[in-house]
């Protein structure tokens, strides 16, 4: 069940590692300000909520439909080739897109949808391939401080690209700063070179999308309580993605808020996360993480919903910030943890086709939410968005503690683990 402890480099594994840490940080800053600057730019030009949910809605498509034939890819193909080219594929798009910006007085809409669905594309292999990546590069017992310390690099990411993107947004033409996507994949690509990124055992053999596609499927579905865990968490993605497609709005429409506001919102949610992270990557071994994951449901569900009750005043808005902060706080406890458990139900030639799968389930409900988001939002109002979000978590989280088998996964996970080190070591020993 476990990921072979010999895959990793028991010697300059941290180095390693945290080269491969800072190439993502470097790359993922530079990408995350051009996204914040093409939601900021169709948020002032249409001000509409139906927009903005195509545009999210672009962002999650590929995520659905490729997810469960991009993991048999990973699996099989190179995984630091793969990276590069989708980091060389999203510059040459952010290059077309600058162009067209230059030689027209507005960028056509329809270059910038498709603009956001390339770089979901890439993202769709990108995620999955580090994801599964990083059960080869670190001891198994280091597996959760490590996926904390990833997640609060994203977390910096969020926190520096809204603030400087808010700030270059407002000083350098778009056109020219769309064209940091080319800085970011000289960063990306550049530092990858350099990272030793072990083979694993299925790396070259033949590709069969469908019979691939339908193994992860049935080694996800085998594995009860993780089945239920991805159930449970693609309801919530149903309710919770409308509302996070309209942070911009909340911001700037009802709060009648600037772009500055709006990046202020995203930066202390981040801020949340980084906080949440640190605590992840140094008190990261926990005998029963699914409490924690119970935990982020809660309070992302209190304080989502009291967001959705916020009067539309300035004190409204600072309280708005103030309860985005906690709920960023909460949500590595759900998307981290969550991860570290997944990476160590499976072997890593396995890891990437169940990755997939469960991505795309994970994800399938959220273009649901989506294309109901926008015009939802337009009748009802985008406060009452966040109020649904809200009550929406609360509810997932006491449907999975209310499943046993969701409820004591990690227990039970973590003693077939030492059950399987104990049993491993015995048998190297009666080898000797």
């Amino acid at each position: 069940m476990s990921k072979n402890p010999t895959i990793f480099d028991p010697v300059h594994w941290k180095k390693n590692f945290y080269l491969f840490l800072t190439g993502q940080f470097l790359s993922g800053i530079t990408s995350m300000v051009v996204q914040y600057a093409i939601i900021w730019y169709l948020t002032k030009t249409t001000g509409s909520a139906t927009v903005l949910s195509l545009a999210m809605l672009l962002g999650m498509l590929p995520m659905v439909l490729l997810s469960p034939f991009a993991g048999p890819l990973i699996d099989r193909w190179n995984k630091k080739t793969l990276l590069i080219v989708t980091d060389i594929i999203v510059a040459i798009f952010a290059v077309i897109l600058s162009i067209a910006g230059t030689i027209s007085p507005e960028f056509p809409l329809w270059l910038v949808f498709v603009s956001l669905l390339v770089r979901s594309i890439a993202q769709t292999f990108q995620m999955p391939t580090i994801q599964s990546i990083l059960p080869t590069m670190v001891p198994e017992e280091e597996l959760t401080k490590v996926n904390g310390q990833f997640s609060m690099v994203q977390s910096a990411n969020f926190i520096i690209a809204p603030a400087l993107g808010a700030v270059l947004y407002s000083m350098v033409p778009m056109n020219f700063l769309i064209l940091l996507d080319v800085l970011g994949a000289v960063f990306g690509v550049g530092l990858l070179l350099l990272v030793t990124i072990p083979r694993i055992t299925s790396e070259g053999e033949p590709i069969h999308l469908l019979a691939d596609t339908k193994f992860g499927f049935k080694k996800l579905i085998e594995n009860k309580g993780l089945w239920y865990i991805t159930i449970v968490g693609a309801i919530f993605m149903l309710l919770f993605m409308p509302a996070a497609s309209l942070y911009p709005l909340m911001t700037m429409n009802y709060f009648n808020g600037s772009v500055g506001q709006a990046g202020l919102v995203e930066v202390v949610y981040s801020v949340g996360m980084l906080i949440g992270g640190a605590v992840i990557g140094i008190f990261g071994n926990w005998k029963n993480r699914m409490n924690l994951i119970f935990f982020a449901y809660a309070v992302i569900g209190v304080t989502i919903s009291l967001s959705g009750l916020l009067p539309p005043t300035n004190k409204g808005f600072l309280y708005f910030v103030l309860l985005n902060s906690i709920a960023g706080f909460a949500t590595p406890y759900f998307n981290t943890l969550l991860m570290a458990m997944i990476q160590q139900s499976y072997e890593s030639n396995v890891l990437g086709r169940v990755l997939g799968v469960l991505n795309s389930l994970m994800s399938i409900t959220g273009p649901v939410g989506l294309l109901f988001a926008g015009p939802l939002a337009d009748k009802i109002g985008v406060e009452k968005m966040f109020l649904i979000a809200g009550i929406g978590a609360l509810v997932c989280g006491v449907i999975n503690f209310m499943i046993p088998a969701a409820r004591n996964y990690d227990k039970e996970l973590q003693k077939r683990l030492v059950e399987e080190k104990e049993l491993a070591e015995k048998s190297n020993n009666t080898g000797l």
